[in-house]
């Protein structure tokens, strides 16, 4: 009974243990994808798509995101070691610069990103939205970063569950954002996101630096 029991208890630990480590690379990621970013570009795009389109781009570009993220998890640090000569630290001080640029220009400006009334279905659904919205620069290092960290399956299914809960915020893009607009909520969020964003670049330099400094030592 004894040794039932001390099994059982084992297995609730390594359980825990792996559930935790799932959990934090999910809430890493969902930072980086930043969903309620994703309701102000729907809501952006309500004056020149129906509620249809919209949905269409917002199942169109998670796919596209998925797929790019899935390449660049499997494959990402092949490509830029042999087939690019790029280390990640230079990716990762590179894509901190252009997050920082991202988050600054939605705190100063109120909005992440802006339309031309001309632009097509079909312009907008791969780039900007699928790709550097979703997909972009901070969550295509952590793509190809996390799998040292917390293995390939937890960051698999790391990244399915937050591009789902991304998904559902796009789905549902005009009723919360009419909440948010009903509360005035909007334009503050927009900006405190946009902070969160440049700090988060601000930290994926300092990290990039810090992995230069550890090499040439």
């Amino acid at each position: 009974m004894g040794s039932i029991l001390e099994s059982t208890y084992f297995f609730i630990i390594v359980m825990a243990f792996k559930l935790k480590y799932l959990l934090s690379c999910m809430v890493a990621l969902l930072a980086l994808v930043n969903p309620i970013q994703k309701v102000f570009v729907i809501t952006t795009l309500q004056a020149q798509f129906d509620e249809a389109k919209t949905r269409f781009i917002a199942a169109k570009a998670t796919i596209t995101a998925f797929l790019t993220l899935l390449f660049f998890l499997l494959l990402g640090e092949l490509v830029f070691s042999y087939v690019f000569h790029v280390e990640l630290y230079a990716f990762q001080i590179t894509s901190g610069v252009v997050l920082f640029y991202n988050g600054i220009s939605g705190l100063q400006k109120g909005t992440f990103i802006q339309f031309d009334s001309t632009v097509s279905l079909r312009d907008i659904t791969a780039v900007p939205i699928a790709i550097p919205m979703i997909a972009g620069p901070a969550t295509i290092t952590a793509a190809v970063t996390f799998p040292a960290h917390y293995g390939h399956t937890n960051t698999i299914v790391s990244v399915a569950a937050v591009l789902a809960i991304n998904y559902f915020f796009m789905y549902f893009a005009r009723p919360i954002g009419g909440m948010l607009n009903r509360f005035n909520l909007m334009g503050p969020l927009v900006r405190i996101f946009g902070l969160i964003v440049a700090t988060i670049g601000v930290q994926m330099i300092l990290n990039g630096i810090g992995t230069f400094w550890i090499s040439i030592r």
